[in-house]
């Protein structure tokens, strides 16, 4: 009896073992996931949803079920980008899915891409000819006159039918829009509000629609009652709050905001909207705060991810901007916005030839892509290359004449290839489309004084201050035209005049102090500035002028104040950096002042004036002689011209010997700065060297000679006497 017991006992443990081991088997396992997954998705539990269509699909990779749910449950959460890989491999696997071609169609619309999206929705059309919403992508991919009358034709056919639906009302008023039949597409508008009164998408676009004839409290009624209509987690909602942010009422609109993600803190939309929100107002940190709860939800999402990299980038975070903004295009490969966005951080770094490349990935991916080709101008400007610029600013100008932004461009681009008389007539342009924009004289004005004009260039001038009174630039033009004809008083009374008109302007208070300095009145100078700074705090030119004042006064302890003070307000201003070496080196601080040059060069590894001040520190004082011709090259490379710059390199050169290189580049300096006692005993020491003592002899006897205390007066003096 005992015996039958346990082996009854052992068959039952092994039924035991075997019913765990089936329930644990990877099918059961797909099978429980599926179910669960696909109730979910039938609850419209999206988020729940995504989570098991995941664990089926690390299961059985291939499932073809599982990889289209998991594709519409992710389009259905806005996630469009994680939505679009898996309804790419859904398609391959069954094209003549109706549901996955329609959501690619769309998502290709949004990443303006109509050839694509056009592509998609075809077959949707053939299988289902008043598909509405196939009709509206068709519709909205319509590019030529041809086709939107195409569309418009087609539309029309299927609105005669007595179950058309609010939809194709909606895309019907959008082809009418493109071809500006107000009233036909008012009248689409008004009959899909009435085949579907509680419609929110019909009250949007009647909302849109009224925008459009900037009927603004018709627009706002309109997205009221589409709000309504719609629960807290919906575009309509989100539409309400953009509608606010967009026509000055931007704390409604951030509290419509708030609200949404309060009462549905799943909604990713509002989140991104909000960081949004923040990123245009530089409150980077709080663009941050939002994205975490996207990163929570969606950590690889790709429009948070682009937010992310732009709100680093602002902060000035720029390595980790350009990691961020790597991974969308490694996402996306053909996001054109990503390769732009990570092209501005590359600028940002210094690296103009990979911030290149990716502008020619962002108008390969999108030719019409205007802010790319601006982009990739402006450092074709920077680098020199003026007519590869202009050939491009040309072309965009012919496609879009009215774009105020290519024509500035354009102005400087011929500036720059000393064509000032195309670059005035490019500027004229931007008078003519925008007459109430002070920028547009004040450039002509510019243009027409680098050709010698000063009398039309001065009226120009005039004409901006009389549009933007508080414009500092052309009046500037102005104080540096009188000064240049010795009118010393003609510009102070023109400023003075100015300030009369503007008196809480602390940027005109700043030129003021700008034209008593340059006229040597150091305590009207002082007061200028001071009253420029109370009457705003922030502005760092006035913060920096002061520190010259006081440094020229040999008042070093204020001056390094004042450029601690303008640190604070810009703590990545190059100048205050550098000026702070160069007064801690006076002070005789030259650790201090190392690090000043440092700090500025960590900022801009190619900022000129400070690497060849840190090159000629590390020659005379520091152990890193490489490092110091490294430096001075870097700054010879970027201001070539500069006398000083020359000098540094050329006594570098000195010093390790290389006499005739040190020789031509300190002719150079010394024919430049001819009264110049340390750039003359520099030419003298060095033409010594090589042989010639005329030269040495002349030099050196010129920089004994001054008053200028120089380092080196000792050795000048032995060897000019060896030479007498």
């Amino acid at each position: 009896m005992l015996s039958i017991t346990r082996t009854c006992a052992a068959l039952s443990m092994l039924a035991i073992v075997v019913l765990v081991g089936c329930a644990r088997s990877p099918e059961a396992e797909k099978a429980r996931h599926l179910d669960r997954a696909d109730r979910y998705f039938g609850r419209e539990q999206y988020r729940e949803a995504v989570i098991e269509y995941a664990k089926v699909l690390r299961i059985d990779g291939s499932n073809p079920h599982a990889v289209r749910q998991l594709a519409l449950a992710h389009y259905h959460l806005g996630e469009l980008g994680r939505a679009f890989p898996y309804l790419l491999k859904s398609r391959e696997s069954d094209p003549g899915n109706l549901d996955v071609r329609l959501k690619l169609g769309a998502i290709y619309l949004m990443a303006r891409q109509p050839t694509e999206a056009r592509r998609e929705v075809a077959p949707v059309l053939r299988k289902s000819p008043r598909n509405a919403a196939a009709l509206l992508v068709w519709a909205q991919t319509a590019g030529t006159p041809q086709e939107v009358d195409a569309a418009i034709q087609r539309l029309e056919e299927a609105r005669t039918e007595s179950d058309s639906s609010a939809t194709l009302q909606m895309a019907l008023a959008a082809l009418y829009l493109r071809t500006h039949d107000m009233a036909k597409a008012e009248r689409a508008l008004l009959d899909a509000v009435a085949k579907e009164p509680k419609s929110a998408e019909a009250h949007m676009a009647l909302g849109n629609f009224a925008v459009a004839r900037h009927d603004i409290a018709r627009a706002e009624r309109e997205y009221q009652a589409a709000a309504e209509r719609a629960p807290a987690a919906s575009r309509a909602r989100l539409a309400l709050a953009e509608f606010y942010l967009s026509f000055q009422k931007p704390d409604e609109g951030k509290r419509i905001l708030a609200e949404i993600t309060t009462k549905t803190p799943e909604f990713l939309p509002a989140w991104l909207r909000r960081a949004e929100v923040a990123l245009a107002e530089r409150k980077y940190d709080e663009s941050l705060k939002a994205l975490d709860v996207v990163f929570k939800k969606s950590p690889s999402h790709l429009e948070g991810l682009l937010l992310s990299g732009r709100a680093r980038l602002g902060k000035g975070a720029t390595s980790a901007a350009i990691d961020e903004l790597q991974r969308v295009v490694k996402l996306e490969p053909g996001l054109a916005q990503a390769h732009y966005h990570l092209a501005r951080a590359y600028v940002q770094a210094g690296n103009l030839l990979q911030a290149r490349a990716e502008l020619n990935e962002a108008t390969t991916r999108d030719p019409a892509f205007i802010d790319a080709t601006l982009l990739e101008a402006e450092i074709q400007i920077q680098t020199g290359a003026y007519q590869p610029a202009i050939e491009a600013l040309e072309r965009l100008i012919a496609r879009r004449p009215h774009e105020v932004r290519a024509h500035v461009l354009l102005g400087s681009a011929y500036l720059g290839n000393r064509q000032p008389v195309k670059a005035t007539d490019a500027y004229r342009r931007i008078v003519v489309l925008t007459p109430q924009d002070p920028r547009g004289p004040h450039l002509v004005g510019a243009a027409l004084s680098v050709q010698g004009k000063k009398a039309e260039a001065a009226q120009q001038f005039e004409a901006a201050l009389a549009l933007a009174p508080e414009f500092v630039e052309p009046l500037t033009y102005l104080v540096v035209m009188a000064l240049a004809d010795r009118k010393a008083d003609a510009a102070l009374e023109r400023v003075k005049l100015q300030v009369a008109r503007v008196p809480a302007s602390g940027r005109l208070h700043h030129l003021l102090g700008t034209v008593y300095a340059a006229r040597g009145e150091t305590k009207p100078a002082e007061a200028a500035f001071l009253k420029a700074l109370e009457l705003e705090p922030t502005l760092v030119g006035a913060h920096l002028s002061l520190g010259q004042l006081y440094t020229a006064s040999g008042k070093y302890d204020e001056a390094l104040a004042k450029l601690h003070a303008a640190l604070r307000v810009d703590p990545k201003n190059l100048v205050a950096h550098t000026r702070a070496g160069m007064l801690l080196e006076r002070q005789g601080d030259f650790a201090k002042a190392q690090q000043a040059y440092e700090r500025a060069l960590a900022l801009d590894p190619r900022f000129a004036p400070a690497a060849n001040n840190l090159a000629y520190l590390y020659s005379e004082r520091g152990p890193d002689k490489e490092k110091a011709l490294q430096l001075a090259q870097i700054a010879k490379e970027v201001v070539p011209e500069d006398p000083f710059v020359s000098d540094t390199l050329g006594w570098i050169f000195y010093k390790r010997g290389v006499y005739q290189r040190a020789l031509g580049l300190l002719k150079e300096s010394a024919a430049k700065l001819p009264e110049n006692p340390e750039v003359q005993y520099h030419l003298g020491m060095a033409s010594y060297k090589a042989g010639d003592k005329a030269t040495a002899r002349r030099a050196l006897a010129k920089a004994v000679g001054s008053a200028v205390s120089f380092g080196g007066r000792d050795e000048a003096r032995k060897v000019l006497a060896e030479l007498q």
